[in-house]
């Protein structure tokens, strides 16, 4: 029996292996090892809950993180106009005013990470 500790995407696990002769029987796998205390991740910003104000909520189409804000409330924005920068898989995506309208409330933040359907910016 030998043992090794493989390191996987940064976490490390003790594994045993058993040398078997040519020609013998495989044996039947022992139970993996429990993993080695993996390092703690730094834990993303996650949106504050905010009282809703009523009107049109501009939504996160997939889940990322908030990179830029360019409005405030009180804000007049046309339709096309960016509302919040979204990064979501190494990419930056634009998330657009739908209609002319007033910003109402701006719940991103900077750097918070957002699920799929959670609300960005409400529109008058």
């Amino acid at each position: 029996m030998r043992n090794f500790v493989i390191t996987v995407n940064g976490t490390q696990y003790e594994v045993a292996v058993e040398e078997v002769a040519a020609g013998a029987a495989p044996v039947a796998a022992a139970p993996a090892a429990a993993p080695a205390a993996p390092k703690a991740a730094p834990a993303a910003k996650k949106a504050a809950p905010v009282a809703a104000v009523a009107g049109e909520k501009v939504t996160a189409p997939m889940p990322g993180n908030i990179i830029d804000v360019k409005v405030q409330a009180g804000s007049t924005v046309k339709k096309g106009d960016v509302l919040v920068v979204l990064e979501a898989m190494k990419m930056e995506n634009e998330i657009m005013a739908p209609r002319d309208a007033k910003v109402a409330q701006v719940l991103a933040t900077k750097g918070a990470a957002v699920n799929t359907g959670d609300a960005l910016v409400v529109l008058e």
